[in-house]
């Protein structure tokens, strides 16, 4: 029964089609959101008859073992995490205009606790082929280019002028060096599927001061945007994901045709 539906799944994700991007401008998304609500909400049958296809999805998501943390577990963490608890804000504003979308992938894997191991998916797996391009998700300097055997495999932090970080992880090549000054949209790696990995894929973070903030909270991956032109961080909501959309946004079975 499992291998057929895991036949059905590749089956509907094959037929999805993929959005070019471009970088976004800074307006304001209200306008476009507006359109987007009116666009989905034709779709409402759509929507009903991917339900088997999420819970699918999440029951899967339980056989996949999340990478270690690499900013608390079995690493210098002055290196890797130099930020101090006593130092992080209950609240902070994030301006997240000029940002542009890692890869055009859908979501494979979503942020969270998995049981079965004990520990959390502190970012999303989007789905890629192999060496396809990985991109700076905003501007920024480029913090730590480095390879972890028994999680991330080649991996990048970049640290941004609105204070956040993204990691980009199961990299197959670096294209950048540490302290290299990225604009949102350059080429920053090849993604891959080095380190932990069952195939291909990219495993995205958005971090502020080391809190692993949820992707889907930030970002409207089935969109291809930000849900709104900033995010505001806090100490009890920073795991939850927002959705703005008549139908959620975090798997790929989610991403609705064209």
């Amino acid at each position: 029964m499992r291998k057929k539906l895991t036949y059905l799944f590749i089956a509907c994700v094959a037929a999805i089609p993929m959005l070019a991007q471009t970088i976004t401008s800074k307006s304001p998304h209200s306008q476009m959101h507006q359109e987007l609500l009116a666009k989905q909400a034709s779709h409402a049958d759509e929507q009903v008859q991917l339900v088997e296809h999420y819970t699918f999805i999440d029951l899967l998501e339980e056989d996949l073992e999340p990478e270690p943390d690499i900013y608390t577990e079995g690493w210098n963490s002055q290196s890797v995490n130099p930020f101090k608890e006593a130092d992080v804000p209950e609240t902070q504003v994030i301006d997240v205009t000029g940002h542009y979308m890692p890869c055009p992938g859908f979501i494979t894997s979503n942020y969270g606790y998995r049981r079965k191991f004990g520990r959390m998916h502190k970012g999303v797996d989007l789905k890629i082929n192999r060496n396809d391009t990985i991109y700076a998700a905003f501007d920024g300097k480029v913090r730590l280019t480095a390879y972890e055997r028994k999680g991330y495999g080649y991996y990048i932090i970049i640290r941004h002028p609105n204070g956040l970080e993204t990691v980009y992880g199961h990299l197959n090549k670096h294209l950048v060096k540490p302290d290299q000054v990225v604009r949102a949209g350059d080429p920053i790696a090849l993604g891959g599927s080095t380190g932990r990995s069952t195939g291909p894929h990219l495993h995205f973070e958005t971090r502020f001061m080391g809190y692993a903030i949820n992707p889907c909270a930030i970002f409207d991956f089935e969109n291809q945007t930000t849900h709104t032109d900033s995010y505001t961080f806090t100490k009890k909501s920073f795991t939850q994901p927002r959705n703005y959309a008549p139908a959620k946004s975090t798997t790929a079975s989610r991403r609705k045709k064209r």
